[in-house]
């Protein structure tokens, strides 16, 4: 028997927070559009179940589902901004103080010229 999952039983209070939020704009971009639950699931290639459950943000649904609606809704373009290394302040700032500052030789004392 397979171990349960904590993580999607009971995820911490802010993450289970952020995918009820996106579920929520998720549909409202639905019904802005005036589209059913059945033709978004038939777009996207998935049961209507799996678009519900987005909604609800339930922390089962795959990550392929959240983004398949997103692009059915002309919406993907946010996801490319979601934990975008360019935008990662701790980040960036810790990348900067563990940057090596010079190349090393590797541990054959030179280049190998065997082709």
């Amino acid at each position: 028997m397979a171990a349960k999952n904590q993580l999607t039983e009971a995820p911490p209070y802010v993450v289970e927070s952020s995918l009820k939020r996106l579920g929520a704009d998720i549909k409202l971009a639905r019904l802005r559009r005036n589209l059913t639950v059945a033709a978004v699931a038939e777009r996207i290639g998935t049961g209507p179940r799996a678009v519900l459950d987005a909604e609800k943000g339930k922390p089962t649904t795959g990550i392929v589902v959240y983004a398949a609606l997103l692009w059915a809704y002309d919406l993907i373009g946010q996801l490319d901004e979601v934990a975008a290394a360019s935008r990662d302040a701790e980040g960036l700032q810790l990348s900067r103080h563990s940057e090596r500052r010079r190349a090393r030789e590797s541990g054959t004392g030179g280049l190998d010229h065997d082709f």
